[in-house]
């Protein structure tokens, strides 16, 4: 599983950044976790409002930080 997380580096940003990759360690969920600061790559997915979190290639969450519960969820799906 791959997760991006997409944006400019402000502090929503880094926020959901720390969040998913604090459910990630507390789920032991093998998923790779990456940041993307590039707004060619961020427009790439039809995102307008960061912060952006991607799922293997699917936009689950733009615009906010994601809920705990919906990070633990899509990890679940894996």
């Amino acid at each position: 599983m791959e997760i991006k997380i997409l944006g400019p580096g402000c502090a929503k940003c880094k926020k959901a950044e720390k969040l998913v990759k604090k459910v990630v360690l507390e789920t032991n969920s093998k998923a790779l976790v990456e940041k993307i600061t590039d707004m060619m790559e961020i427009a790439g997915y039809g995102i307008i409002n960061t912060p952006a979190v991607v799922v293997d290639g699917k936009v689950k969450c733009a615009g906010k930080i994601p809920a705990k519960k919906d990070v633990k969820s899509w990890l679940m799906n894996e």
